[in-house]
């Protein structure tokens, strides 16, 4: 069971990135999600679902977007923010910390996660967990690839592009 979320959200921009317009919700904890305009509906039922009042409010959100441009033009390597956990139910929670703790600039596998977390055997489900990340760029689900090395999914953005752009960004082709 997830933890309580937040009874407030604020909700703000960042646009015009490297990698067109996002869409950025946080709460008094922190970081809720990051997503593509284009992906507007699929945030508006997260957030319905997470049953907090949201109030659009540029200001609150500027830090988290400054931090994400900064990222996105190849200056910063590590976000300083707040993340707020409580929104993740307990298999997504633990993967997904694991996903965060990937240093910039390198990737993990599926299988690796899986182990690293302890469910050795569960790296679709570490797959299912990454592609419902809310928390795309930040909680950088484009560092993890498949044991064949490839890359495998990425729903962000274009998709698979997208992915290896931000691998290319980090140094990585």
């Amino acid at each position: 069971m997830m933890n309580l979320p937040a009874r407030k959200i604020y909700l703000g921009s960042l646009n015009d990135s490297p990698l067109g317009d996002l869409r950025i919700a946080a709460s008094p904890r922190g970081l809720v999600a990051v997503e593509w305009v284009k992906s507007q509906l699929g945030l508006e039922r997260y957030l319905a679902r997470l049953k907090s009042d949201v109030e659009i409010n540029q200001a609150k959100i500027q830090p988290y977007a400054d931090q994400l441009l900064e990222y996105l033009n190849g200056t910063r390597k590590k976000f300083t923010f707040a993340i707020d956990w409580a929104t993740l139910k307990p298999f997504q929670l633990k993967t997904l910390k694991a996903v965060y703790a990937i240093p910039y600039g390198q990737i993990r596998t599926y299988a690796e996660i899986a182990m690293q977390i302890g469910h050795p055997f569960a790296y679709r489900a570490v797959g299912r967990a990454n592609a419902t990340n809310p928390m795309a760029l930040v909680i950088p689900c484009h560092r993890v690839i498949g044991a064949d090395g490839k890359l495998h999914g990425y729903g962000g953005g274009d998709g698979l592009p997208t992915k290896t752009w931000l691998l290319k960004l980090e140094g990585k082709s």
